[in-house]
């Protein structure tokens, strides 16, 4: 193929990937309807967990200290710290000046003043119109977690929320923590011990399908340790396999399983504690096996489990891979993932959804994974180019929308 021909290609990809609209399968936001839970603005962009663990790799300042600041003071010192007293190169800080910039502010003056007056401006609802312009979403997933206190009201009240907001059934604690979770369940009325009897199972079988209806979640969610096994004798494991399973399948719900997160670690850092391990992936494996009628949408965050999760997904078609989470997402691992997946799924997974905590990031999250997704695709379709199989301009627009949202959509339907 000619070199004009190779820039026709490169161009009709990054074009399709460019306009392409996104359902962001997994975020943190809320709608409006939802408050102060829905975080944006820079302030709350600036004390992003990424960004205050970064800031303490420079200070010598006690956890306790930094809590006990306001959240502007808290910005201030991260701002100062990563932002004026040291270029901000990672990911994290660049996104920030991504979001800065796409919204037409002025980067180079560095005036956090200005930068605060200019969200003093906007509104909740008009500021989330905006950020889905510039980010081209369609959909966002949120993370619904009804044992969260200050979650579980809202829902209780809630009369509707914005259709582009798409609810989750968040899970961790049911399976996570079940000594607490089954004192909460008994204060809401639900009759269940700590010892899983019969009668506890069918309750919180119970609790699963009225929050169901309360929701109508795309899917039912857990993040889950490094060590997490199926088959297990464990609540946790017990849970799985006699109430969550049971319950998908008979809603036709996935279950997504975000894998390889080890709590707090640091617990002085708060969220930011966090840290990773490797999983098994056998759990998995087992998972699809025995479960063929489920649905299993699976992220791992251990760089290491990217490349047996992949050969997983080539074996069971009620496995759909997605996303690079937390600390996968930064470009260098975004680019050999996808490529990896590229080569070993063809087109049959979700490359990537934002995480996003704070509005904001789904600007910089999707502005960077698009750039670095349209790179791994003009290689892969010039490979293909190359045999002699050129692919039409509606062909790649059909590919890149599958990526972009249709794989998820397609799978919830299967």
């Amino acid at each position: 193929m000619d070199n004009t021909t190779n820039r026709d290609l490169e161009q009709m990809v990054r074009s399709a990937v460019d306009n392409a609209s996104i359902t962001d399968v997994h975020t943190h936001l809320f709608s409006p309807q939802f408050g102060d839970l829905l975080l944006w603005g820079i302030d709350d962009l600036l004390t992003y967990h990424y960004l205050i663990a970064e800031t303490f790799r420079y200070l010598d300042l006690p956890y306790d200290a930094f809590w006990s600041m306001t959240k502007q003071e808290q910005a201030d010192l991260v701002w100062k710290t990563l932002f004026v007293e040291n270029s901000p190169i990672s990911e994290a800080c660049r996104g920030v000046l991504t979001v800065l910039s796409k919204l037409g502010l002025d980067v180079e003056a560095r005036d956090l003043s200005a930068y605060r007056e200019f969200f003093r401006s906007k509104t909740a609802e008009e500021y989330v119109d905006t950020c889905f312009k510039l980010a081209r979403i369609d959909y966002v997933v949120m993370t619904n977690d009804p044992f969260d206190d200050a979650e579980r009201p809202i829902w209780l009240s809630l009369d509707e929320i914005d259709p582009r907001f798409k609810s989750v059934l968040r899970i961790d604690p049911l399976l996570n923590s079940f000594e607490s979770s089954s004192r909460k369940l008994q204060s809401w009325g639900y009759e269940v011990d700590t010892s899983l009897s019969k009668g506890t199972l069918a309750e919180i079988r119970r609790f699963l399908s009225e929050w169901i209806a309360r929701m109508n979640p795309l899917y039912l969610a857990a993040s889950l340790p490094p060590d997490f096994a199926f088959p297990e004798d464990s609540p946790r494991g017990r849970i799985i396999e006699r109430c969550v399973l049971p319950i998908c399948k008979e809603y036709g719900l996935p279950f997504g399983m975000m894998i390889g997160v080890k709590k707090l670690v640091n617990p002085g850092l708060r969220l930011a504690g966090d840290s990773v391990g490797k999983s098994d992936i056998g759990t998995v494996e087992r998972l699809c096996s025995s479960y063929p009628d489920n649905k299993f949408l699976v992220t791992m965050l251990s760089r290491e489990n990217q490349h047996e999760l992949a050969v997983a997904a080539r074996k069971y078609r009620n496995l759909m891979v997605f996303g690079c989470w937390w600390f996968l997402n930064n470009p260098s691992l975004v680019r050999e993932i996808t490529a990896m997946r590229c080569e070993l799924l063809g087109l049959s997974f979700i490359p990537q959804h934002s995480d996003a905590r704070v509005l904001d990031q789904v600007i910089y999250k999707w502005a960077h994974s698009r750039k670095i997704i349209a790179d791994v695709l003009v290689d892969k379709y010039n490979d293909l180019a190359a045999t002699g199989w050129t692919p039409t301009e509606d062909e790649i627009r059909r590919d890149i929308a599958g990526l972009f949202g249709q794989n998820f959509w397609d799978f919830l339907k299967r």
